[in-house]
C-alpha cells in the first residue's frame, strides 16, 4: 500500500512537472510567435520610412538599393536574435556555438563577403549606375536595375532577369553604354563596281541632313571605305544622342535601301565569274 501511494504521488509530481514545462515552453514559444509576427511589421515599416528619407535626402538610386538591402538584412538579424532570446537559448552559449564555427562560417561566406566589398566598390567608384545599360566580361549584359549588397541585378533586351555577383563585377571590364551621352553609329553600305562615289556621298548626305537626330557636331563622316572581292565599301559614321541610338541604326538602313533603290544605286551580291578554256 505505501509502495503504492509513493509511486503515486511521485508520478504526479513527474506529471506536474512536465505540465509547468509545457507551459512554459509554449509560452515562450508563443512569445517568440509574437515576437517574429510583431517584428515582421516594425521591419516592413522601418524599410518603407527608411526607403521614403533616402528619396527625400535625394540619395543616388543604386546606393538606395544597396543601403536598403543591408538595413533589412540587419534589422532580421536582430529580429533573429530576440526570438532564440525569447526561446530561452542563451545568446552567449549562442555566440560562443557561431565563434567556434567561425572558420567555417567565413569559408563558407568568403564569397559573399568579396561580393559585399566589391558593391562598395561599385557604389564608390561608379562603373555604372541604377538605369546604365551595361556589359561585362563576366558575360552579364543588361540594363542595371538594382545594385544589392551582393549582387547586381540586370534585365536584358529580352526581358530576363541576370544577377551578377558584386565581386565579379568589380573586377571585371564592364562596357558602359550610357555613360555617354552621345554615341557613334557606324554604318557600312557596299554598291557596285562603277558607281560614281560622289554621287552615293551626295545622297547619303542628303539622308543624315533630313535626320535631325543625326548631330553636326562632330560632323558626319563619309568616306571608301575599301574596295572588297565583290562591292565597292562606303564607310558612314554619324553621332547621335545615346538614347536615339538604336532609332537612328535601323532608320537609316531603312532609308539608304529604299532611297538606293530609288537613285539607282545598285547594291552588290557575291558573284564567281567562270571562264571556260
Amino acid at each position: 500500500m505505501t509502495l503504492t501511494t509513493d509511486f503515486s504521488a511521485q508520478l504526479d509530481t513527474v506529471i506536474g512537472k512536465l505540465i509547468d514545462l509545457s507551459v512554459d515552453l509554449g509560452g515562450r514559444i508563443l512569445g517568440a510567435l509574437i515576437i517574429f509576427i510583431i517584428g515582421k511589421f516594425l521591419i516592413s515599416w522601418a524599410n518603407k520610412l527608411f526607403a521614403k528619407l533616402l528619396i527625400k535626402r535625394k540619395v543616388d538610386t543604386g546606393v538606395q538599393t544597396f543601403l536598403k538591402s543591408m538595413v533589412s538584412l540587419l534589422l532580421y538579424v536582430m529580429l533573429g536574435l530576440a526570438v532564440i532570446g525569447k526561446l530561452g537559448i542563451e545568446l552567449t552559449g549562442f555566440a560562443a556555438l557561431l565563434a567556434s564555427a567561425g572558420v567555417a562560417i567565413g569559408m563558407a561566406l568568403s564569397g559573399n563577403l568579396q561580393n559585399f566589398a566589391g558593391g562598395i566598390i561599385i557604389l564608390v567608384f561608379r562603373p555604372y549606375k541604377v538605369g546604365d545599360y551595361i556589359e561585362a566580361s563576366t558575360g552579364a549584359s543588361g540594363t542595371v536595375q538594382e545594385i544589392q549588397i551582393f549582387h547586381t541585378v540586370l534585365v536584358t533586351p529580352d526581358n530576363k532577369v541576370v544577377y551578377a555577383p558584386n565581386g565579379a563585377m568589380s573586377n571585371a571590364v564592364v562596357t558602359n553604354y550610357s555613360h555617354k551621352e552621345v554615341r557613334r553609329v557606324d554604318f557600312n553600305f557596299g554598291v557596285e563596281y562603277g558607281t560614281d562615289f560622289d554621287r552615293v556621298q551626295a545622297v547619303l548626305n542628303s539622308i543624315i541632313a533630313a535626320d535631325n537626330r543625326i548631330l553636326s557636331t562632330p560632323a558626319p563622316f563619309i568616306e571608301l571605305g575599301q574596295l572588297a572581292d565583290s562591292s565597292v565599301n562606303i564607310t558612314v559614321r554619324v553621332w547621335t544622342k545615346a538614347s536615339d541610338y538604336w532609332g537612328v541604326f535601323f532608320d537609316m538602313n531603312k532609308t539608304v535601301y529604299a532611297t538606293f533603290n530609288k537613285e539607282g544605286i545598285e547594291f552588290p551580291f557575291p558573284q564567281l565569274t567562270v571562264h571556260s578554256v
